[in-house]
C-alpha cells in the first residue's frame, strides 16, 4: 500500500469512526436497558473516546447553550478554537462527573466507570501494538483522531452561538428547540440518523431518533449539517452566512 492510499484508508475509517462510531453511541448511550448503553461503550473504542459517554449524558444535556458547557461554541469562536476547549475542558468535566456520582467511594471502585474504560483503551492499543505493529497503531491513533474531530465539529454547528437565560433566581431556562440548530435537509438526516433534529433530541432526550420530529421555531441552518460543517472550517464564511441567522 502506498502513502497516500494509507492516508486515504485512514480518513476513511476515521469519518466511519465518527459517522458509525461515536454518532450511533451517541443514539445507543441515551437508551435505558444495559446492552445498548454497552454497545455505545464499545462503539466508543473506536475512538477512545469513552469520556464522551459520561460527559455528555450527565454534563452536556444538563448545561447545554450555557458557558458551563465545553461543548457550546461561543458566538465569534472558530471551529479550531473550539476543538481544543470542547475536548480539553470536556475531558475534565467528565471526571469531575464520574468523581461527584463515586459519591466518596474508592477511586478503584467497580462503579468509577471512566477509569476502566481508560484501563480497557490501554489494553486495546497494548493488543493493537502487540498484534498488528506500531505502524498499524498511529494509522488506529489517526483515525480516532478524524473521528473525534467529526464529533466536535458536529457539536460545534450544532449549538453555535445560542444561549439560555436566567430567570429571576438565576437558575437557567429550560432547554427549548430554540437552543439547537436544526436542519431538515434529506441527506444530512440520513447519514447522521436524524442528528440534524438536535432540538427535538434535547426537548427530549430519550425519544429514539427514528421518530425525532421538526420544530419550526428552532434556529434553522441554511445546509444540511455536512455541508455545514464543511462552511465551519472556513471560520469568515461560516460567521458571515450563520451570523445573521442568530436568534436575538
Amino acid at each position: 500500500m502506498t502513502w497516500i492510499q494509507l492516508i486515504g484508508v485512514v480518513l476513511a475509517m476515521g469519518i466511519s469512526n465518527g459517522v458509525s462510531g461515536i454518532n450511533v453511541a451517541h443514539e445507543l448511550g441515551h437508551r435505558n436497558n444495559p446492552l445498548p448503553k454497552l454497545s455505545a461503550q464499545l462503539l466508543l473504542a473506536s475512538t477512545l473516546y469513552f469520556q464522551f459517554f459520561i460527559e455528555h449524558n450527565f454534563g452536556h444535556h444538563k448545561y447545554v447553550a450555557t458557558p458551563e458547557d465545553p461543548a457550546t461554541a461561543r458566538k465569534g469562536e472558530s471551529v479550531y478554537r473550539f476543538w481544543v476547549r470542547s475536548m480539553w475542558r470536556g475531558y475534565f468535566s467528565a471526571w469531575k462527573i464520574q468523581m461527584k456520582m463515586l459519591g466518596g467511594k474508592s477511586f478503584f471502585s467497580v462503579e468509577n466507570k471512566l477509569f476502566w474504560l481508560h484501563v480497557i483503551e490501554i489494553i486495546l492499543c497494548l493488543a493493537i501494538i502487540l498484534t498488528f505493529g506500531w505502524l498499524s497503531f498511529f494509522c488506529f491513533l489517526g483515525a480516532a483522531l478524524i473521528g473525534i474531530l467529526l464529533l466536535e465539529t458536529v457539536n460545534y454547528v450544532e449549538h453555535y452561538g445560542l444561549l439560555r437565560q436566567r430567570d429571576a433566581r438565576g437558575r437557567y431556562e429550560r432547554v427549548m428547540p430554540i437552543h439547537s440548530w436544526n436542519s431538515n435537509h434529506t441527506l444530512g438526516r440520513i447519514v447522521l440518523f436524524e442528528l440534524t433534529r438536535h432540538s427535538d433530541h434535547h426537548f427530549d432526550s430519550t425519544r429514539k431518533y427514528q421518530i425525532l420530529r421538526h420544530h419550526n421555531n428552532s434556529p434553522q441552518l441554511p445546509f444540511g449539517y455536512p455541508a455545514s460543517m464543511l462552511l465551519a472550517l472556513s471560520p469568515p464564511i461560516w460567521r458571515m452566512i450563520v451570523h445573521p441567522l442568530l436568534p436575538e
